[in-house]
């Protein structure tokens, strides 16, 4: 059985580090980048294996690292598109035990249009945007990196569109992928008014993705979505606070992860 282990190093119902503010509130923890810095300094990196969160914040010397898509642990192939800036790009396609799957053949499609988180060079300014896998880009942008993940939260919840529950013929639900409607931990992002907003959300006060959809409204967010989360929820930032998923082994490094999410404020 898995668990989440949280440790802090600084426990701060708000605090602002230099250009992030970050609030923990009952479990929770609420991050805003700096609307400038945060287009040029946010990238999406991948690992060859796996690694774990804490490694790749440490190796890039990166001011928060969060975890990303969704991957398969027994290959440790993806699961979600990444386009990097500077390490390799990561493509489902190649992941022959999603392809090949029979329980997932009538709904690939579905799954590969997941929804991903866009960072954009659209000429006179970098943006960012929350759409499905194969919407195009906007006229004149340029896409700089992106990691998929999924499901959209807000302003839908967009379980059955992607996949994350199948029903049968008689709308009984048949499959269920990443506890979407079980209480877990879950890292989410999303945009309000062109700023990047990421919640961590800890074993301290899991939720169900209703729940999720339910907390990015209360914040009047414009658009939100989920990364991988459960067991894979992660985050480091500075040298101040860690957040690791871990198995009940005694070993505090947290789960190994296929992508990740990194933000140099400097």
């Amino acid at each position: 059985m898995k668990k989440l282990l949280l440790l802090l190093l600084l426990f701060s119902s708000q605090a602002v580090y230099a250009d992030t503010q970050i609030d923990f509130n009952n479990g929770i923890y609420h991050i805003i980048l700096d609307k400038k810095k945060a287009a040029k300094g946010i990238d999406f990196v991948t690992v060859e294996d796996l690694e774990t969160n804490k490694r790749i914040h440490q190796v890039t010397g990166a001011t928060l690292t969060i975890n990303a898509g969704f991957f398969d642990p027994n290959n440790k192939k993806t699961i979600s598109y990444v386009n990097s800036k500077t390490t390799g790009d990561l493509d489902p396609l190649f992941n022959e035990a999603l392809i090949l799957n029979p329980q997932l053949r009538n709904n690939l499609d579905k799954i590969l249009n997941r929804t991903e988180f866009r960072v954009l060079d659209c000429g006179a300014k970098k943006t960012f945007d929350i759409v499905s896998h194969d919407s195009p880009l906007p006229d004149g942008c340029l896409l700089l990196t992106s990691a998929q993940g999924g499901p959209m939260i807000y302003p839908y919840l967009r379980l059955e569109e992607e996949a994350f529950i199948i029903k049968d013929k008689d709308g009984n639900i048949v499959r269920e992928s990443a506890s979407v409607l079980h209480k877990t931990a879950r890292t989410l992002i999303g945009l309000k008014d062109g700023i990047v907003h990421i919640f961590i959300i800890t074993n301290e006060n899991p939720m169900t993705m209703y729940e999720a959809r339910e907390l990015v409204k209360e914040y009047k967010l414009d658009k939100a979505m989920a990364f991988d989360g459960g067991s894979s929820t992660s985050l480091n930032y500075l040298n101040k606070i860690n957040v690791i998923s871990t198995e009940n082994n005694g070993n505090d490094t947290g789960r190994r992860l296929k992508s990740f999410m990194i933000y140099k404020g400097k």
